[in-house]
């Protein structure tokens, strides 16, 4: 055999020996650069408190830095369209709060489309929430305040962190099972919604960013919402003990996601770092601290969740009237 037709083969082989690291290489690259953790509220919001928790467990797992940016306005559409046209490789990510995805979207034209533009990846958790009133209002319980409320025609008003936020939709949800009316006060972010109770610039709100003002007994407590009574207040009754909220739309989720055609290798190493961090006994403990009842989920079953709150949300925003 001649020299050259030996070496042939050699190359070939050492062509084969060479591109197997760069394979290895490649499915090693990500994350090649540090994550950007995009919260669509300011500093102080629930949202952001999820954020700064769970970019920190999601850097320790991946080895690299994710790093929060506050990207606020428009009720969270700004930060939800700002990832939903980045480069879909992973490092840019967003934690929604369920109002940017399935209220917003309903109520205005906010540039993204929540089930054809992002890949869902996770969830930190379901959200308990809490109705609370500026302690001068002179009502204790939950049917106090649908009484005030129907006696003083127009006279109540309730805060949130923006049109087309959960606290927005579930004030009027209250308001109708109630049977009286409430002004909606939109404030650009859920800590100067609550600063605003607290004042008694507005009368209630319904966020899980007054639990400490509650506490420390600034505002007052009637209600609670979530799956079932709120561990953090025992004894405060939630709101399907006085017969009402059963039927409205869950929502109450904060969520991870990336934007559309992100690589689904990408997006489970995501899930399953993500879904770790929530096993860490101190990031269970903060997001407890912050209403949220931790929750691990598959990005098929976020992507079916998120689909079907969507819906509900449409039909229920529909009925009462709100455009």
């Amino acid at each position: 055999m001649s020299p050259v037709k030996m070496l042939a083969p050699r190359r070939a082989l050492l062509a084969g020996l060479l591109a197997a690291p760069a394979v290895g290489r490649a499915q090693e690259v990500f994350p090649a650069r540090p994550l950007r953790y995009i919260c669509p509220f300011p500093p102080g919001a629930t949202n952001d408190n999820v954020s700064r928790v769970m970019s920190r467990a999601l850097s320790v797992r991946l080895g690299t830095p994710v790093v929060v940016e506050n990207r606020a306005g428009a009720g969270g559409a700004v930060g939800a369209r700002l990832v939903a046209e980045s480069r879909p490789d992973g490092l840019t990510l967003l934690n929604a709060s369920a109002g940017n995805l399935t209220i917003a979207p309903h109520l205005s034209n906010v540039g993204y489309d929540p089930l054809r533009d992002f890949a869902p990846i996770a969830i930190a958790g379901e959200s308990y929430s809490v109705i609370a009133v500026t302690p001068s209002l002179p009502v204790r319980t939950l049917p106090e305040l649908i009484a005030y409320g129907r006696q003083n025609p127009g006279v109540l008003n309730y805060g949130s962190a923006g049109i087309g936020s959960a606290g927005h939709l579930r004030g009027a949800l209250l308001a109708d099972a109630g049977g009286f009316e409430a002004v909606h006060v939109p404030f650009p972010g859920s800590a100067p919604a609550a600063n605003a109770v607290v004042a008694g610039d507005v009368h209630f709100m319904i966020d899980p960013i007054l639990a400490p003002h509650v506490v420390s007994e600034r505002a007052r407590a009637v209600a609670s919402l979530g799956p079932d009574r709120w561990a953090l207040f025992p004894n405060l009754p939630n709101v399907s003990e006085h017969g009402i909220g059963r039927d409205w739309p869950t929502g109450g989720w904060f969520g991870l996601l990336a934007p559309a055609r992100t690589p689904e290798p990408v997006v489970e190493r995501i899930n399953r770092e993500f879904n770790a961090g929530l096993n860490d006994p101190e990031v269970d403990a903060a997001l407890r601290r912050f209403g949220l009842r931790p929750e691990k989920v598959t990005p098929a079953e976020f992507t079916a969740r998120l689909a079907r709150d969507h819906a509900a949300t449409g039909r229920v925003l529909r009925r009462l009237n709100i455009a």
